[in-house]
């Protein structure tokens, strides 16, 4: 039979929607920087165990993907 979570389990559902996560280079590494959405301070950097690796994502925090250039070839 199944059974529903405890409804006072402090779990999150779904992604962290005030802010959102940027890759970087540490030192030639790989690293993740978090971000606050709202006031763009960063408040966290994830750096990878052994150098030249990649860090692994923070957890349920979006992405920000790398904007493209304005300019179009026409």
């Amino acid at each position: 039979m199944a059974v529903n979570k405890p409804t006072g389990d402090n779990a999150r559902k779904g992604a962290l929607k005030k802010r959102s996560q940027t890759k970087t280079t540490i030192g030639g590494a790989t690293g993740y920087t978090k971000r606050d959405r709202t006031s763009g301070e960063f408040m966290a950097v994830k750096k990878p165990k052994k150098a030249k690796k990649a860090a692994k994502k923070f957890k349920g925090v979006r992405v920000e993907r790398a904007k493209k250039s304005a300019k179009r070839g026409r």
